[in-house]
């Protein structure tokens, strides 16, 4: 963990300190490699070995391998006094107090004064932990608790202390939203916190209702997932991903520190026991709730202990919750079926909501924080508050006394008087009920909400794909909306609108989206549908227009900003590179990949990453046009796609003046930012250029790779015909090398290469595939 949250610190810029501990003795290797008890490879073994992990471990905590220049490992006996130089120090030890009370004696030793001092600890007591340090460091202290990995779970719990400075308190909120890129909560210093508090409670009355109703590991994660609104790996599978011991000691630390019926909810069942004395912890130990078997999957029989097939739990209510509209219906129907899944969901459901409720006020002052907490953290679509509001408030109250469930008093009281939901929405803002009345969900300004301007007039123009949103200070915003954020011709239309738009009227335009990717890339079942159809005039009219859609980007007299994020892929990709800004999240996956359909580019995207990569050579140097030729060629016909924002910068999909932001709720903010700073520096568009080639000598050149894995069998016939297509491309077709030619003529070349692949069997074949099975066919 302290690794992981040294790469988070590395991601963003900030040089960092990793110390652990000096190993106890020298082993045979240490000696066999001629180290001595005062060699720093010894001394700082374990968080050298910390940093080496970080380039093996998947996903990738590091968002470029360069970063992690930015981390110096040491050990605590060498290297504390350096922490003089240090704003911030994070105490990431063994989760035992005593020992943690020693760190911060010898940490207050070396600290500057008015350094930040805090604690990851996931339960332990805050407050504690300072007993008996000085006024200044006390002031300066608080929880900051990461959720694992750092780099991608969004919660960060700061927990103050009754003597924390209220100015250092605000400033890790701030510090921790706009730099650090989280979704922070305030919690309160009670055991566990907020999340662990609330998600740990769930998942242990999960697993006594799947033993209390004869369920299946299986089963109940068959209807605990996306189903529900929570992640894929459901319950039992984020067991496995967390590792039993580590829940265990999280499910302990509260354990201890209750009584009652809490305190049984929190004991670890009888079979999870036998689970940690035969080690079988999940991921990490290769077995755990699951076991796999070569490509089979088995899930383990709590009763036999055995392994067996994965059931999925099949019931009439389930079929149809697969017709409702919106996760808030699909959970509504569930809940209330009667049958096996409605049971299920109701038994595990309706204790977390009041649970929820029983801890308001105790754990966090207000019901915002607590399902902002179980959203960021354990990746709920909705919150414990926003679930009660979709399955009616008083309905379920109704159930839950009539079934002998204890109802918070404070709940009741909302009821009696004459509130029904937890939110409402008002003007397009949102309240949240407080003690009798609603208050404003505070948002932060730098959090544009689409929804929120639509529904309060801001909408210009919309068709079904997109729509054209006025976001404020004279810039308007593109969002796309349909299926996937794939594209079609409604978009394209639209982006044709919006430039027009925008030039006569704005001062620039932003292209972004709040969906759950910025674009995956075209509309591959239309193109499908017609290529089966012989339709080629129509692909060509599709393809003409996109093209023609993106140059209009390019050279737009005003400002467009691209904001991707989450899967940038194919289309994706080919409407950010013509922007003249990309503000992309830290978290893109931006690729060309249409050769994993078998297509190349055909919105201009081979054409634009190839003068990328031109463009990024410094001015006044000699370079190798055949080099960027085949960079630009591998990068496309091996799919390469980024893992990051900084590895699209390094893949060339971004230079050196484009920007990557931490927080991805401050995405859109800061492409409007962009657009605003290149409107008020007068920006003009492009001149239009002619691009250098390297012609036929260089598309022999491309192809020899190519021809080498064809001859070794490591590609089929039809990626080698794809693979010639792609480099005739680049290369520009039969021209001499260093040949300049124009934009259209390069277009030209990629709409053609585009329908005559589209045409060919073996790529319909791998498109189909693509569309039913969602992976690449080889054939």
């Amino acid at each position: 963990m302290g690794s992981g949250i040294a790469a988070h610190l590395a991601n963003i810029g900030i040089p960092t300190m990793l110390l652990d501990i000096v190993p106890r003795e020298l082993t045979d290797e240490h000696k066999a490699k001629g180290l001595t008890e005062e060699s720093k490879a010894f001394r700082n073994q374990f968080s050298e070995n910390a940093l080496k992990k970080l380039f093996k471990q998947k996903p990738a905590p590091l968002t470029s391998k360069q970063n992690a220049s930015l981390i110096t490992a040491g050990n605590f006996e060498d290297d504390l006094q350096y922490i003089s130089d240090c704003d911030w120090v994070i105490e990431v030890v063994v989760e035992n107090l005593d020992i943690k009370k020693k760190v911060f004696e010898q940490v207050e030793r070396y600290r500057k004064p008015g350094s930040i001092i805090s604690s990851n600890t996931s339960g332990i007591s805050i407050e504690a932990m300072s007993d008996g340090r000085s006024e200044d460091f006390q002031k300066n202290f608080l929880g900051t608790h990461f959720f694992n990995p750092p780099r991608y779970l969004k919660l960060l719990e700061v927990i103050p202390t009754k003597k924390t400075d209220p100015e250092v308190v605000s400033f890790m909120k701030t510090f921790g939203e706009d730099v650090l890129g989280k979704g922070v909560v305030m919690a309160k210093d009670t055991p566990n916190f907020i999340a662990n508090r609330i998600g740990t409670y769930g998942l242990l009355i999960t697993v006594q209702e799947m033993l209390k109703g004869g369920y299946s590991v299986g089963e109940v994660d068959s209807i605990t997932g996306p189903t529900i609104g929570r992640p894929k790996s459901a319950t039992f599978r984020t067991l496995d991903v967390v590792g039993l011991d580590t829940f265990a000691h999280v499910a302990k630390n509260v354990y201890d520190q209750v009584e009652g019926e809490e305190q049984k909810v929190f004991e670890v069942p009888a079979f999870m026991q036998k689970m940690l004395e035969n080690g079988w912890l999940g991921s990490k130990s290769g077995q755990g709730f699951f076991l796999k078997k070569g490509k089979e999957i088995l899930e383990l029989n709590p009763e036999t202990m055995d392994y067996q097939p994965r059931q999925k739990l099949k019931t009439a209510s389930l079929e149809m919750a697969k017709n409702e509209k919106g996760l808030k219906n699909k959970v509504k129907s569930l809940v209330y079926a009667k049958d096996q899944a409605g049971s299920l969901l109701w038994n595990i459901v309706s204790p977390v909501l009041t649970y929820s409720a029983e801890l308001h006020g105790e754990i966090a002052d207000d019901i915002v924080s607590i399902d902002q907490a179980m959203k960021w953290g354990f990746g709920w679509e909705m919150g414990p508050f926003e679930t009660w509001d979709a399955i009616g408030v008083e309905k379920s109250v109704t159930r839950m006394k009539e079934e002998g469930r204890t109802v918070p008093q404070w709940v009741e009281t909302m009821l009696s008087e004459g509130n029904s939901t937890f939110f409402k929405e008002e003007n397009g803002e949102r309240y949240f009920y407080h003690n009798g009345d609603y208050r404003l969900v505070e948002r932060n300004p730098k959090a544009i909400d689409l929804k929120a301007l639509k529904n309060s007039g801001k909408l210009i123009k919309k068709n079904s794909g997109a729509s054209l949103i006025d976001i404020g200070d004279g810039i308007a915003l593109l969002e796309f909306h349909s299926p996937n954020n794939a594209i079609g011709m409604d978009i394209t239309q639209m982006i044709n609108f919006a430039v027009d738009e925008v030039e006569k009227n704005y001062k620039g335009l932003v292209i972004g989206n709040q969906g759950k990717n910025f674009c995956v890339g075209a509309n591959l079942a239309m193109i499908l549908m017609e290529a089966q159809d012989d339709n080629v005039f129509e692909i060509d009219m599709v393809v003409k227009h996109f093209q023609q859609a993106m140059m209009k980007i390019k050279y737009s007299s005003k400002p467009v900003v691209a904001a991707p994020f989450g899967m940038t892929l194919g289309g994706g990709s080919e409407v950010c590179l013509p922007a003249a800004h990309i503000q992309a999240s830290m978290e893109t996956y931006m690729g060309l990949v249409e050769v994993g359909v078998g297509l190349i580019p055909g919105g201009g995207g081979n054409k634009e990453l190839y003068m990328k990569h031109l463009a990024n050579l410094p001015n006044g140097v000699e370079f190798d046009l055949q080099k960027v030729a085949n960079k630009v060629f591998e990068t496309i016909a091996m799919a390469k796609v980024s893992t990051s924002g900084d590895e699209a910068r390094d893949n060339n999909f971004l230079n050196k003046a484009d920007g990557v932001s931490v927080n991805n709720d401050h995405l859109l903010y800061d492409a409007k930012q962009a657009a605003l700073s290149l409107y008020e520096s007068g920006y003009q568009a492009p001149i239009r250029k002619k691009v250098p080639v390297v012609g036929e000598p260089g598309y022999a050149t491309l192809l020899l790779g190519a021809q080498s894995m064809f001859q070794s069998g490591f590609i089929s016939d039809h990626d080698l015909m794809i693979a010639k297509k792609l480099a005739y491309v680049i290369a520009g077709g039969k021209v001499p090398y260093g040949t300049e030619v124009d934009e259209q003529y390069l277009l030209d070349l990629e709409r053609e290469a585009f329908l005559s692949l589209v045409a060919q069997p073996k790529s319909q074949q791998r498109m189909q595939h693509m569309l039913v099975k969602g992976k690449p066919l080889r054939n």
